[in-house]
């Protein structure tokens, strides 16, 4: 099953496209990161992806459906905003009985086991909660909805390096249980790198790469050798440096590298983001899709 599938999709916002020719074909049963610079268009293609905007251009659906056509594709789909949105005059137990009455699927146990888990009383006023308590609150309320697909903008952006790892953890504990689909947005690789097994990345408003995480890793190489200044055809390359006596490729390619003049090393998903993010290559990088 297909969880989320554009063809080029756009959006405009007057004369800017924040997105532009987006083509995705993300299988369901994935943590899939979406990673770029800002103003990349990430916050943009969640936004269309659970039916708060509409394309300018080119198709979206998600689930098989299009993006918030009705109250049961809705339920299918879960959101956390980039700002984690709680309100803070209501209490925990408030916010619980607001998710029971919007949602058809609301698993009401769900939520008060996690919140005890987590040491959170229902009495508890969601604006004295720290900014990681309301994080969580906020993937309780995400995840007690029992969505198929679970969509999350930057959920961690604004938290410390140990709220940061407790939200995802939770959020894997959930997935697992759950057999949910993840769309995550962040700017940390790292955490990218701990949940994620499926990658997107944008840049300049367009899809530079996609696909699962272990085989993008296994197909990129970074060369190092002599000076040149042209690789074989069958050799991607994705960002290039040079000094006046040597290179330095990171390249995709399906085939072994048999030319001994050159130190073959793997990369790290950091390694692998940075290239396609990098701008003096950006403009030219063909957007790619790994098949399944």
């Amino acid at each position: 099953m297909t969880v989320l599938r554009a063809q080029a999709l756009g959006k405009k916002y007057g004369s800017h496209w924040a997105l532009k020719d987006c083509d995705l074909d993300i299988p369901a049963g994935h943590v899939v990161g979406l990673v770029g610079p800002n103003g990349a268009g990430k916050t943009t293609l969640m936004n269309l992806a659970v039916g708060q905007l509409r394309p300018t251009a080119g198709d979206i659906t998600v689930l098989g459906n299009k993006p918030g056509s009705g109250p049961a594709q809705l339920a299918r789909v879960g959101y956390v905003a980039q700002d984690t949105p709680t309100y803070a005059g209501l209490s925990i137990a408030d916010h619980l009985r607001l998710g029971a009455r919007l949602n058809p699927g609301w698993d009401d146990a769900l939520a008060r086991n996690r919140l005890e888990q987590l040491g959170l009383g229902l009495d508890r006023k969601a604006g004295k909660l720290s900014g990681g308590q309301r994080a969580q609150l906020a993937l309780t309320l995400g995840i007690a909805k029992r969505p198929e697909l679970l969509v999350l903008d930057e959920p961690v952006a604004a938290l410390d390096p140990l709220a940061r790892r407790e939200f995802l953890q939770g959020l894997m504990e959930a997935a697992a249980e759950q057999e949910l689909s993840v769309l995550l947005s962040s700017h940390l690789v790292s955490d990218l790198e701990r949940v994620c097994d499926y990658l997107i990345v944008l840049v300049d408003s367009r899809v530079r790469v996609a696909g699962e995480v272990e085989e993008l890793l296994a197909t990129h190489h970074r060369l190092t050798g002599p000076r040149r200044d042209r690789l074989p055809a069958d050799q991607q390359v994705v960002s290039a440096s040079h000094t006046e006596r040597q290179s330095n490729f990171i390249i995709r390619t399906e085939g072994p590298i048999h030319d001994p003049a050159w130190t073959v090393t793997k990369l790290s998903l950091e390694d692998l983001v940075l290239a396609y993010m990098d701008e003096s290559t950006g403009t030219r990088l063909r957007p790619l899709e790994v098949q399944r």
